[in-house]
């Protein structure tokens, strides 16, 4: 097993100070935690125990959800061997990908 990368995309910036699209960029780590790297004019890095505490504090309700990126690279889950390589991460992980995704509206 490797380290996985995913980005945190935001559809809403409740708090005005992050923008939408691509906002930060990150790193699961085999042990769970994660390295996460914002973008924007004042870019950080910090590392937090967990994915599910980083949505806990910064998914705003289902603003931001997390894309994975190298699933093609996931490692295989026996018995899933015919699901796209997302899914099959997300049923040995329990790592859904998308939290609450809001509805777009429409004019």
């Amino acid at each position: 097993m490797k380290p996985q990368t995913f980005e945190l995309v935001r559809y809403a910036d409740i708090s005005g100070v992050s923008g939408t699209g691509v906002v930060a960029e990150g790193c699961v780590f085999t042990d769970g935690s994660v390295a996460l790297r914002w973008h924007g004019a004042n870019p950080s890095t910090a590392v937090w125990p967990d994915l599910d505490s980083i949505l806990a504090v910064h998914g705003h309700h289902g603003a931001t959800v997390v894309r994975w990126l190298d699933v093609s690279e996931m490692e295989p889950v026996p018995g899933t061997d015919l699901l796209p390589g997302e899914v099959a991460h997300i049923l040995a992980t329990g790592r859904r990908t998308h939290h609450n995704t809001p509805a777009v509206a429409s004019a």
